[in-house]
């Protein structure tokens, strides 16, 4: 029987989700769905100093919001808990003490003061890359060194100390990577990483193997950045006994800047005015305030749309996506191996196509919310009417209101532009004919509206190329918009009045 396969994102709580690890669940998501395997979230909080309060709730919130769901998890639960790293400590510790008995790992009791005189005696040796590995571990101060006395007196005087990993001499690591081929490391270029630190807990190469061994983990998908540690993590996989059941590796491209210079980062976005993070977040310590793609007015669906194309090709011209077409189509043979440049505009089109999808009355719950922020009360008939003359002219569903303000309020201000153009002798007589005439109905259809455009035109022998943006600029201040009949309708005809009233008063009649 073939194993199920079940994929894991796990971030570490140190502040927002960026958008690059957003993609990263996205695509584990993805993958276990298509194999209907399970997709779990695992906290990795091992290095406790880089612990941000409020972030671990945040990555919780953000997924949920994208319904980028967990199998298993802290919330969820599952068989393989608990989720959360600093939890797990005595997994990690009975580990470390494998290695070391199998004389795979060893004990350093090197201060920082050693490590840094190590470090300077490299670099004026002219060493290009002074690490502690298999060459500088013999002068240092640990169990390679020590004798088994002086080891135990130093741990029974509680002299702090970290565990080594004890990378062999000049042995060549495989790594058959899903989307990169195979990778070739020499252990000449592996030094020996710390896998307990002095405080007990383990670190990030440690905990994520052991955790994945036990969590029974088929595949790990995660971040390019993540590709120099793999032949590390291979090698404790061959050192625990582990090597059969090793997951297959899949790195993932780096999200680039819009102009494809460089990593993506939370500075050249804020510099740019575009969000990184899927949530407003306000970092605690400093109060510093980055917005986020739900509170910028972005679609959950269409911003997984988007993050989907970025570095995975479907092999076709189709662009939407809705989440169950994702699940069928992907596949990491098409992942790309270059960096995806992070196109904003792009994922602003996203979002002005999913909105078009959208009914008049899902767009009309936008508009109502909002307008109760406002203070403003508003018919579901109306607003359903306005969300069909705006939807095709919007990229935001907080655009309803922003750009749709003169269906509820009376202009303030009008475009000077186009008053200095447009508001000419021609444009008021004609507008003082109209009024006239829309005064002997009741009530003011656009259909009506329309007629009376038109008998107004032959009467006055004006024609209506030469007042329209007049008539717009007396009902709504700009110079441009939706249907302008679909607005007389909606405003009605009491407020067509009033309002060329106050715009012969404004501008002159």
């Amino acid at each position: 029987m073939n194993q199920e396969v079940r994929v894991r994102f796990a971030p570490s709580p140190t502040g927002a989700l960026h958008i690059g690890g957003v993609r990263t669940a996205l695509y584990n998501y993805l993958f276990a769905k298509q194999n209907n395997g399970k997709f779990i979230l695992r906290i990795e909080d091992t290095d406790q100093t880089r612990f941000v309060e409020g972030s671990e709730e945040y990555i919780q919130e953000a997924l949920n919001w994208l319904r980028i769901q967990p199998d298993e998890g802290i919330l969820e639960g599952g068989e393989y808990g608990p989720y959360k790293q600093s939890e797990r400590k005595e997994h990690y510790l009975k580990y470390a003490q494998q290695l070391i008995e199998e004389d795979k790992a060893y004990y350093a009791f090197d201060t920082p003061e050693e490590l840094d005189a190590m470090r300077e005696r490299l670099k004026e040796a002219k060493v290009a890359n002074p690490v502690y590995d298999n060459i500088t571990r013999m002068s240092m101060k640990n169990s390679l060194t020590l004798s088994e006395e002086e080891v135990n007196a130093k741990m029974e005087a509680g002299e702090p100390y970290v565990i080594r990993i004890k990378v062999p001499r000049k042995e060549e690591v495989r790594l058959n990577d899903m989307v990169r081929g195979w990778v070739l490391v020499n252990t000449a270029n592996i030094d020996d990483k710390i896998l307990v630190k002095s405080d007990g807990m383990p670190t990030y190469h440690l905990a994520n193997v052991v955790d994945d061994h036990l969590m029974k983990i088929t595949h790990v998908i995660r971040g390019e950045e993540w590709l120099p540690s793999a032949p590390l993590h291979v090698l404790l996989y061959q050192f625990l006994g582990w090597e059969d059941t090793m997951p297959r590796f899949a790195h993932l491209p780096l999200l680039l800047k819009p102009d494809g210079n460089g990593k993506l980062s939370k500075r050249d976005a804020d510099k740019k005015g575009y969000p990184v993070f899927p949530m407003d977040w306000t970092e605690p310590l400093t109060g510093e305030f980055s917005m986020g793609f739900r509170e910028a007015g972005y679609l959950p669906d269409a911003l997984v749309n988007f993050l989907a194309l970025l570095g995975w090709n479907p092999g076709t011209e189709q662009e939407i996506f809705s989440i169950e077409e994702l699940v069928e189509a992907f596949s990491i043979e098409r992942i790309n191996k270059a960096g995806a440049k992070f196109d904003i505009e792009k994922a602003q089109w996203f979002n002005q196509q999913y909105i078009k999808s959208k009914s008049n009355k899902e767009l009309s719950a936008y508009l109502i919310e909002e307008l109760k922020t406002e203070g403003i009360g508003c018919s579901q008939e109306k607003a359903e009417a306005i969300s069909q003359l705006l939807r095709e002219r919007i990229t935001f569903p907080k655009e309803l209101w922003l750009s749709g303000t003169y269906f509820f309020q009376d202009p303030e201000s009008y475009d000077e532009k186009v008053a200095n153009k447009k508001w000419k002798d021609e444009a008021i007589a004609f507008l003082k004919g109209f009024k006239e005439k829309i005064n002997t109905h009741s009530e003011l259809t656009g259909e009506q509206a329309h007629k009376l455009l038109n008998e107004t035109s032959e009467e006055t022998g004006i024609g209506l190329g030469k007042v329209m943006q007049a008539l717009r600029l007396a009902l709504t201040g700009q110079g441009g918009g939706p249907d302008l009949m679909g607005v007389i309708e909606i405003v009605g005809k009491d407020a067509v009045i009033r309002r060329i009233d106050k715009a012969f008063s404004s501008l002159g009649s």
